[in-house]
């Protein structure tokens, strides 16, 4: 068998995120075994020979794994120059690592989702009903940081207001002026707060004293 002879040599090391997309995408014994073999070697012209040598694979199973992995964009071909000076043909795995990339980001993207609703349902005491999340959802979207909402929602507890409504009034009010993270707001306030404080030394009578 091709796979137990390919293994059992160790000329290849089978990275994890290797097994993720041939898992994830369904890929038959010899597709993964030539995007193994592409991703391990340091010549990466495409040799027929020399890959069914390696692989102990015939033509037509190489070139029938090469098309389904391209089509699947995973490889692509790239002109390249070899040591002579020659232009050459070399398989690309980059389609491949963005699209590991994308789905990585995907997931981080969805565990600040989960992490975000939890803090929600903690801080108001309340699981969150489909209309709630809607809302929270729609903030993300539009733009507005995790740190940015939870800071909304932490403000609007210290307020005493437990309401979507208002917390969507504070992001509002923030955007309006340029905050685009809690630090932003802690300045905001700060600058306020001197002015405020000027304000108040210039009204100030002093011929009252």
């Amino acid at each position: 068998m091709p796979m137990l002879e390919f293994l059992t040599e160790k000329r290849f090391a089978v990275s994890t995120h290797l097994i993720q997309v041939a898992v994830s995408l369904n890929l038959s014994l010899n597709e993964f075994l030539l995007l193994m073999y592409f991703e391990d070697v340091t010549d990466k012209t495409f040799d027929v020979s020399k890959i069914g040598k390696v692989l102990s694979l015939n033509e037509t199973d190489i070139l029938t794994a090469f098309n389904k992995l391209i089509n699947l964009n995973l490889i692509k071909m790239e002109t390249s120059k070899d040591e002579t000076n020659k232009h050459c043909e070399i398989i690309s795995l980059v389609p491949m690592y963005k699209s590991i990339v994308e789905k990585n980001s995907k997931k981080e993207e969805e565990k600040k989702k989960a992490n975000i609703f939890e803090v929600f349902q903690n801080e108001l005491g309340k699981a969150i009903s489909p209309m709630e999340y809607e809302i929270i959802n729609a903030w993300m979207q539009k733009g507005f940081s995790e740190e940015l909402i939870i800071g909304a929602l932490k403000e609007a507890i210290y307020n005493g207001v437990k309401s979507l409504r208002y917390i969507d009034k504070i992001l509002y009010e923030w955007q309006k002026k340029g905050y685009n993270s809690m630090n932003d707001v802690s300045k905001g306030l700060e600058n306020r707060a001197r002015e405020n404080k000027n304000i108040e030394l210039f009204d100030y009578n002093w011929l009252d004293e």
